[in-house]
């Protein structure tokens, strides 16, 4: 049985953060249920191109949208009505958390705060992701991915010295607060099992973009330390640590452990240099950073990334620095069964990159939903009879 089946999630979401980290409990066997404005063609994410699976008119079509909204379910409810939050209060009854990625004023106007859902379901977990808090003097700020990248250094440590500051190829300030929120609402959801009480719950870009900063941020903090960008993608003290130069290409070579060096010396055919007293230890490594860098590159290009992979084959940390077609065709990734191929309602087949856990039973491989498509068996499930869900249909609240 997947770990969390049985546990039912609503979400009121959109764009990437909160359905990354929502996917995740729907591979984990929550009921996740979209919560979706019937009159704006829900989340945002479903329009986003370029590229768009059969011809482009099925609702949930957009490769984008696919990529983070698996096995998941969609209701569409008006909140703004005052019968769409009877209806919403109603699931919430029967669920066990609300996951909201939103500007950071907007739950509380939406009713979708603990102390507006508690009087109906005392257990009730409300776990947020918003831009910069739900509180404070950006709270009706928007916010995106890169705008924290931007505010939290990581320009500024991204890229190669003496050239203009850089974002980071990914948007994982997105992908990783998602995942936050997903573990803070499953750490709450154990909580209120445990004593009968809910909570509100948040996470936000900003703070989960500083807190990133980890080990640079304590430098800062305590001996005034602003680490800047480090020559081929290095690290800032331990070396050999960086990408040195193949015959036919680039390497990546992490001697993270001082055990490292000499292994690395030995298989390059250099062991005098495991053995020289100045580069015995990374202090003494740093000091010469430049010169161990162009010793590397000069031993290094006579061979191809390939041939030295498999001399350090397991023994030295390298790896190929590789785009992403090439990355996703890896055989390693073949080999570890990581393509999931999924199929939408009308037979087109597409593939995704499965999640990244795993349990004793292979991930769900459900679709996308299309917009509302569980509207009907959800609300009959809360008793709700046809003559009723034909008129909230008219009225266009669902």
């Amino acid at each position: 049985m997947l770990p969390l089946k049985g546990t039912r999630i609503l979400t009121v979401e959109q764009y990437g953060a909160g359905p990354c980290g929502t996917q995740y409990l729907a591979d984990l066997g929550a009921e996740v249920i979209k919560v979706e404005n019937p009159h704006d063609g829900g989340d945002m994410a479903r329009a986003v191109g370029p590229y768009f699976l059969g011809d482009g008119s099925n609702t949930a079509s957009s490769q984008f949208f696919q990529a983070f909204n698996r096995n998941k379910k969609s209701v569409t409810l008006d909140l703004g009505a005052s019968v769409g939050q009877e209806i919403f209060r109603d699931l919430v009854r029967t669920s066990d958390a609300i996951c909201a990625n939103l500007r950071g004023d907007v739950p509380s106007k939406l009713g979708l705060t603990y102390e507006s859902l508690e009087i109906v379901n005392p257990k009730i977990v409300c776990a947020f992701l918003t831009a910069y808090g739900r509180t404070g003097p950006r709270k009706s700020w928007p916010g995106f991915d890169y705008l924290m990248q931007a505010e939290a250094g990581y320009f500024s440590l991204t890229g190669e010295i003496e050239t203009p500051p850089s974002r980071m190829g990914l948007s994982l300030v997105d992908i990783m607060t998602g995942q936050t929120m997903a573990l803070a609402c499953v750490s709450a959801i154990v909580s209120a099992r445990a004593t009968g009480k809910g909570q509100n719950i948040d996470t936000n870009l900003f703070d989960l973009a500083l807190s990133n900063l980890g080990y640079l941020a304590t430098w800062y903090l305590n001996e005034g330390h602003i680490q800047g960008r480090e020559p081929r993608s290095g690290h800032p003290s331990l070396v050999p640590c960086a990408q040195y130069s193949t015959k036919d290409g680039w390497i990546y070579i992490m001697c993270n452990k001082e055990k490292f060096w000499p292994l690395l010396c030995e298989k390059i055919g250099r062991p005098e240099w495991g053995k020289d007293s100045r580069y015995a230890t990374f202090k003494d490594r740093e000091s010469r950073k430049r010169e161990i860098q162009d010793l590397l590159d000069n031993e290094l290009s006579s061979k191809t990334t390939k041939e030295w992979l498999d001399i350090f084959s397991g023994i030295v940390p390298a790896a190929p620095i590789l785009d992403v077609g090439q990355a996703i065709d890896n055989p390693f990734v073949t080999e570890r069964g990581r393509h999931m191929e999924l199929k939408l309602n009308d037979g087109t087949s597409f593939c995704l990159l499965d999640a990244p856990f795993h349990t004793d039973e292979p991930t769900p491989k459900h679709p996308a939903p299309e917009l509302g498509a569980d509207t009907e068996t959800i609300l009959k499930d809360l008793g709700y009879d046809r003559k009723r869900i034909e008129a909230l249909r008219s009225e266009k609240i669902i």
